[in-house]
């Protein structure tokens, strides 16, 4: 009788977590970057914390660069059309939100990284009307905010002023406003595909070169350059963002989670990049003898000045949202600096 009764019971326990299997629901999430990147890293920690916190009733399947196509716009298209409910966007998203070519301006967040990817996550910025406009009118909805880590020039030649800068093929991101801020420095910017990029630089079809740390080192891009130019004049940042649908039929309780995970991911974000980018540069000293330039304050003052404008030129070709989310992420930084003296 008892053996009979044991039976039945781990036979009730196999059918109870075989129906939890199959009722579990699974959220795939879409990286523009390779296993091993500063987005892989963000998104290993919020699946685990997913998983957890649903007590396994999500899993999250991760899609790292390659495995939902080769174009940042197919990862964008499906996450609007919902066949993946989770994707990061970052430089190349401007094509398909236009205001979040924000993020891209130069000398508008403050140099203190943990600072920036604290702002970029408040209610002030994330939350505004004119943040969450912009993505909802696309179908998407912004969730977090992920910054990877300064933009770091690389190139053939010395630069420590703008008159450096002159006529230099830099290549940037398929996108507009960071063309015309390049060209504000007197660079003559181009455009070419991530892949094909190693070779243009090795063979002279491009002169220079602007990705965070992390990505000039498992691209190899400083094999093929003579300097590393830190002016830190703007972060790499990614947006993490939902397909609106499937997020406004997540219940209150999915919705409290998700905002759970990403408010803790705020500073796991920042250690992750912090380590990835100091272990990868690390890398390019021991395995290099490219030169690396650390702009002064001085001089880091002379390409703001001609970058100042080209936030009207934002607002000009996004429109009055676009200024809206602006004044949104200076007055959010403003506030933080004024919050930090106070305190000191």
């Amino acid at each position: 009788m008892k053996l009979h009764k044991l039976v039945v019971g781990i036979t009730a326990c196999g059918l109870l977590s075989a129906a939890a299997a199959a009722n579990a629901e699974t959220w795939r999430f879409g990286l523009e970057e390779i296993e091993g990147s500063v987005q892989h890293g963000y998104a290993v920690e919020f699946k685990k914390l997913i998983e957890e916190k649903s007590g396994g009733d999500i899993t999250v399947n991760l899609l790292p660069y390659g495995t939902w196509g080769s174009s940042y716009t197919a990862l964008y298209d499906a996450v609007q059309s919902g066949a993946i409910q989770l994707g990061f966007g970052s430089g190349a998203l401007g094509g398909t939100v236009p205001e979040s070519q924000l993020l891209s301006l130069n000398f508008v967040m403050p140099a203190d990284q943990m600072k920036t990817a604290e702002v970029l996550n408040s209610d002030a910025f994330l939350k505004s009307d004119a943040w969450q406009a912009s993505f909802r009118q696309r179908g998407l909805v912004p969730l977090a905010e992920l910054a990877e880590g300064y933009q770091v020039w690389t190139t053939n030649k010395a630069i420590n002023k703008p008159e450096d800068m002159e006529s230099l093929q830099i290549r940037v991101m398929d996108n507009s406003l960071l063309r015309e801020g390049y060209k504000a420095y007197g660079a003559a910017p181009i455009s070419i595909a991530y892949g094909e990029l190693y070779s243009a630089l090795q063979q002279g079809q491009a002169e220079g070169n602007i990705q965070p740390v992390f990505a000039h080192e498992e691209m190899g891009f400083y094999e093929v350059q003579d300097y590393m130019i830190f002016a830190k004049q703007a972060q790499f940042v990614a947006t993490l963002m939902a397909n609106e649908n499937w997020y406004e039929d997540l219940s209150d309780d999915q919705q409290s989670m998700l905002d759970a995970v990403t408010d803790e991911l705020v500073e796991k974000g920042y250690r992750i990049q912090e380590q990835f980018n100091s272990e990868r540069l690390q890398t390019i000293k021991d395995k290099s003898d490219i030169e690396i330039i650390e702009l002064t304050e001085e001089q880091r003052d002379e390409f703001r000045k001609l970058a100042k404008p080209v936030r009207q030129s934002f607002v000009d070709d996004v429109g009055e949202r676009g200024g809206e989310a602006l004044d949104k992420l200076l007055t959010a930084f403003d506030s933080a600096e004024g919050e930090e003296s106070s305190e000191q």
